[in-house]
């Protein structure tokens, strides 16, 4: 089954994409798969191994000094190899070839499972990954496993929360809304203020954002575990799935909230120049918010925790997040998994990627220390939005499970959500419709349906 999802699954286009050295290193790695990859940072240590890594993190190659200048026994190799799917159709161009990889990859928990299936990567646990497990918010270990393997170690996690305009607010006379119910009272008060924002924006192409929605009304999607790999459960038009896109099919259909395709130049726009008085953001959207050009001088940005469903009973989701695995290329694994677990398993580095890429920490003694809560910021005012509203998201948080073909998944999720905001479906339809086409997708890809 597993030479069949090879050919077919698509996890990502297998178009073929010719693997680029990144300039200006100074280094050369000779420790992994990718033997003849150059070094972006610089190699302090030559008599070392090296263990090459991908990854687009921002500021790393601060992080990859810091590993280096810490490490004798071993130096990191660092490429960026592109920014998720980019990086992944690389990936995938390796792994069919049977060369090329490099020994350590960036990979979003999202899609382990889509090359665990592939044999591409390394069960940790061999290397001590579950002596570390205590070291790690449980919600972001639980990402990175599937069933007792562990796949990838966690670096950054996206609990969900509310950044919102409170000058917008405050001249529609709006208090913060804690509940969905009071969103949706809050954005038809919104409206009928005369103001000229609306309240936000429900993108068709939310993918992980629109899961993570579902998922706090209980949806369970998938059930699969890599142990059993030609076994899935599919469960995408459950109560909860259906639930939330009523609820968000009523507001579209009211004018209450945008439908614009997240992350394209519009929608970035809308986010700062007061279109949008609210953005349901991750742990990282803060700093993707503070780094948005022409933003509205005036506005006022304030942080609370997302709405809940019901406020006696809070659900945490989240929207992303990254790990380090360790590729079956890699020629020393053992090695590659010191990498994999140190790069940012010390608060040295950890720190240095809160600071300088903004990134919301799963390592826990940063996770949970004093200067991580008590961080202020000064884009919110100087509101610590960690202790306010992310760490309490965070904790909350208790995983999920994603599907081996999750790419695919997000694709048929979007294509049925923008059939329902064109008004051809109800959501009702666009769940059902879902569900018959991952079935049919699952079953002609060799798995049996549990």
């Amino acid at each position: 089954m597993k030479a069949k999802f090879l050919a077919t699954a698509g996890i990502v286009a297998a178009t073929a994409v010719a693997l680029t050295g990144c300039s200006g290193g100074s280094g050369s790695g000779g420790g992994g798969g990718s033997e003849a990859a150059s070094c972006t940072n610089t190699i302090v240590n030559a008599e070392a191994p090296q263990v090459t890594v991908w990854a687009w993190y921002p500021a790393f190659n601060e992080v990859v000094d810091q590993f280096n200048n810490a490490n004798d026994d071993v130096q990191i190799c660092w490429t960026n190899a592109g920014q998720g799917n980019d990086e992944y159709t690389k990936f995938s161009t390796s792994i069919e070839s049977g060369s090329g990889a490099p020994d350590v990859i960036q990979l979003e928990s999202e899609v382990l499972s889509s090359f665990t299936i592939r044999d591409a990567l390394v069960d940790l646990t061999e290397f001590g990954a579950d002596d570390v497990k205590a070291d790690y918010a449980e919600g972001a270990w639980e990402d990175a496993s599937s069933g007792d393997a562990v796949y990838a170690i966690p670096v950054d996690g996206g609990p969900m929360g509310m950044l919102y305009r409170q000058d917008l607010f405050d001249a529609a006379g709006i208090a913060v809304p804690t509940t969905w119910e009071e969103f949706e009272a809050a954005a038809r008060q919104l409206k009928e203020s005369g103001s000229g924002a609306i309240i936000g924006d429900f993108p068709t192409n939310g993918r992980a954002f629109n899961q993570a929605l579902f998922a706090q009304a209980g949806s369970v999607p998938f059930e699969y575990d890599s142990a059993n790999p030609q076994e899935i459960g599919i469960k995408v038009n459950d109560e909860g799935a259906k639930k939330v896109l009523e609820y968000w099919d009523g507001l579209v259909k009211d004018g209450l909230v945008a439908t614009d395709d997240a992350f394209t130049a519009d929608y970035n726009t809308k986010l700062v120049d007061g279109s949008y008085a609210v953005y349901l953001a991750a742990a990282w959207g803060p700093g993707y918010l503070q780094g948005l050009s022409d933003a509205d001088p005036t506005a006022v940005w304030r942080a609370a925790p997302l709405p809940q469903w019901d406020a006696a009973n809070p659900v945490q989701v989240n929207w992303g997040g990254s790990t380090f695995a360790v590729t079956e290329q890699a020629k020393d694994k053992e090695l590659a998994a010191k990498v994999a677990m140190g790069i940012f398993g010390n608060e040295e580095g950890m720190n240095l990627g809160v600071d300088k890429g903004a990134l919301f920490p799963s390592y826990a003694p940063v996770l949970e220390s004093e200067a991580f809560a008590n961080k202020e910021y000064e884009f919110f005012g100087g509101q610590q939005i960690n202790k306010d509203v992310f760490l309490d998201a965070a904790a909350g948080y208790e995983g999920a499970t994603f599907s081996p073909f999750q790419n695919y998944a997000y694709d048929q999720l979007t294509e049925q959500l923008y059939a329902m905001v064109q008004g051809e479906k109800d959501a009702g339809q666009a769940l059902d419709d879902l569900q018959a086409s991952l079935e049919q997708y699952a079953t002609e890809q060799g798995f049996t349906l549990k």
